[in-house]
């Protein structure tokens, strides 16, 4: 470098270097979302969507079933001792003698769970759940041949009611 021009080198300069940083601003933000892409899944994403849509028949069947049969259920949850209650509404005198719960979370697939009941009277079921975390859940309540749907907010401060999809949409 020549003192006598006062010439700076390319690297003192300012503008160089904000030229600079806009690509290579664009490039790790390219490689950051690679990697985002690449590590997690897209939990709400069916892999055999065309199977998935042939069984739509048979769930809205399961749901006509549940309102010829009048069926509606109470749900009260128990958190200190992890225990909910079922209680079965119908106008068959015919009930079940197991059910199936499934709390679902609206947008975290990995805090689903399923609970088995057993039947403990006349119209009442039982079981277990793990611990829930506070806010919206999707209950869905089914037997072989039936389900009935409904929604919580968690903690529940009074009895859910479950009801027929087919119901619920009128």
């Amino acid at each position: 470098m020549n003192p006598d021009t006062g010439q700076q080198p390319w690297y003192r300069h300012p503008w160089v270097w904000l030229m600079i940083a806009f690509p290579a601003a664009a490039v790790i933000g390219g490689i950051v979302t690679i990697y985002l892409a690449v590590t997690t899944s897209d939990g709400l994403v069916v892999d055999d969507y065309y199977r998935y849509g042939k069984t739509i028949n048979r769930v809205l069947a399961r749901d006509r079933a549940a309102a010829e049969r009048g069926l509606e259920a109470r749900i009260a949850l128990d958190a200190v001792n992890d225990r909910v209650v079922v209680q079965l509404k119908s106008r068959d005198a015919d009930l079940p003698e197991a059910l199936m719960l499934t709390f679902l979370h609206p947008t975290a697939q990995g805090h689903d769970q399923q609970v088995r009941f057993t039947r403990t009277g006349d119209d009442r079921y039982s079981g277990h759940f793990d611990e829930l975390r506070h806010g919206d859940w999707y209950l869905q309540l089914e037997a072989d041949d039936w389900r009935l749907f409904g929604r919580i907010r968690v903690p529940l401060e009074s009895p859910a009611v479950l009801r027929p999809l087919a119901r619920i949409n009128q």
